[in-house]
C-alpha cells in the first residue's frame, strides 16, 4: 500500500514585488540580490489575506485535480510558520472553509521542511490503512514576518500555498520513503525571537523588532546544503537507486546558490533540476509543493518518473521524499 499523489494545486497573491520595487524601499539592487538569491520578484499578501486564504484555494484547486469532494478527505495537514492565530490551527479554518468535515485537521511546524513532515506523517497513515484520502498543504505569509528595512532578510521571502492531495493505492506509484531529522541545537540560527510566550506581544516587542525573521545566513547556508546532501543520499539508498535514477530533483526553493551546490554535490544534471525560486523567492513550507503543481501542469512528468523531494528549515529541520510519479 502506498500513498500516490493524485492532485496538486497552487496559489499566490496577486500583488508582485519586484527587485526594481525593493531597490526604492531599502538599500540594495536587484544585481545584488540577484547574485546571492537568484530572486527576480517574489508574491506579497495584501489586506485582507491569510494563510488560510491561499491554503483554501490551494486545496480547492488539488481536490478539482484529483477529481475528489472535500467530503472524502480523512486528514488535512497544514504545514506553517505562519499561521493566521496561535490557535486554533489554520487547518482547522480550511477545513471549514472547504467543508471537509470528515477530515482530522491540524497544523505542523517544522519551518520550510514542513510540507515534507506533513508527506510523512500522512504516508505513515495511509500505509497503515488509518486512512484512504489526505489533503496536505504547505502554506505561508512570510511578508508579515520580515523586516522590510532589512536588505539581508526582506529579498528572500514570497507568500502562497501549495497543496496535494495523497490517496490510497496498490500499485507501485506514490511515495517510496520519506526521511525527516532535525537538530534542535541550532534553533537559534533561523527563528522569530517575538511574539511567543517568552516575548509576547508588547511595546518591546515592537521596539526591539522582536517579531521578525532573525536569521544567521552564512551557517544556515552550510548546514543547509550538508542536510539536504544527507537526506538525500539517504532516501536513494534506502530504495537502491543512484542518483542518475532522479527524473526530476525538486529542493525547497530558498536560494540558487544553495540549489546549486546540493545539485553539484549530487552530481544532477541541469534536466534533473527544478528552479522556479527566481519567481516566487522562499515561500517555506509552500515551495515544495507549488514546484510539484508547476511541474505537472508543465509537462514535466510523467508516470513512472522518479522524483526526489528534498528540503531544509529552521529547527533545524530537514528531509528527503522519493516518489515514483
Amino acid at each position: 500500500m502506498r500513498a500516490k499523489i493524485t492532485g496538486t494545486g497552487f496559489d499566490v497573491p496577486k500583488k508582485v514585488i519586484t527587485n526594481s520595487d525593493l531597490e526604492k524601499m531599502v538599500d540594495t539592487s536587484d544585481e545584488w540580490i540577484t547574485a546571492r538569491t537568484g530572486i527576480k520578484s517574489r508574491y506579497i499578501a495584501s489586506e485582507g489575506e491569510f494563510t488560510s486564504t491561499f491554503a483554501t484555494r490551494a486545496a480547492e484547486k488539488a481536490l478539482s485535480s484529483a477529481g475528489v469532494s472535500a467530503e472524502e478527505v480523512d486528514m488535512l495537514i497544514v504545514a506553517t510558520v505562519t499561521p493566521d492565530f496561535p490557535f486554533p490551527s489554520t487547518a482547522c479554518i480550511v477545513q471549514n472553509n472547504l467543508k471537509a468535515l470528515k477530515a482530522t485537521a491540524f497544523d505542523i511546524s517544522a519551518a520550510c521542511t514542513g510540507f515534507l513532515y506533513a508527506l510523512s506523517i500522512a504516508d505513515k497513515f495511509i500505509r497503515t490503512g488509518s486512512i484512504q484520502k489526505a489533503l496536505i498543504i504547505g502554506a505561508e505569509v512570510l511578508s508579515r514576518v520580515v523586516d522590510w528595512t532589512d536588505r539581508n532578510t526582506c529579498c528572500l521571502f514570497g507568500d502562497g500555498a501549495g497543496a496535494v492531495l495523497l490517496e490510497s493505492s496498490d500499485n507501485d506509484c506514490g511515495i517510496m520513503s520519506a526521511h525527516i531529522h532535525s537538530d534542535g541545537s541550532y534553533w537559534q540560527l533561523l527563528h522569530q525571537p517575538g511574539v511567543g510566550n517568552r516575548n509576547p506581544a508588547s511595546p518591546k516587542v515592537i521596539e526591539e523588532r522582536l517579531a521578525f525573521i532573525n536569521m544567521q545566513g552564512n551557517e544556515v547556508f552550510k548546514l543547509a546544503v550538508r542536510g539536504m546532501e544527507e537526506a538525500a543520499l539517504e532516501a536513494l539508498s534506502s530504495n537502491n537507486l543512484s542518483t542518475d535514477d532522479i527524473d526530476l530533483f525538486i529542493p525547497h526553493q530558498a536560494n540558487r546558490r544553495i540549489i546549486d551546490a546540493i545539485g553539484k554535490r549530487l552530481g544532477l544534471n541541469e534536466a534533473q533540476l527544478f528552479v522556479n525560486l527566481e519567481n516566487y523567492g522562499n515561500t517555506s513550507s509552500a515551495s515544495i509543493p507549488i514546484a510539484l503543481d508547476e511541474v505537472k501542469r508543465g509537462g514535466r512528468i510523467k508516470e513512472g518518473d522518479i522524483l526526489l523531494l528534498d528540503a531544509f528549515g529552521a529547527g533545524l529541520t530537514w528531509g528527503a521524499v522519493l516518489v515514483r510519479w
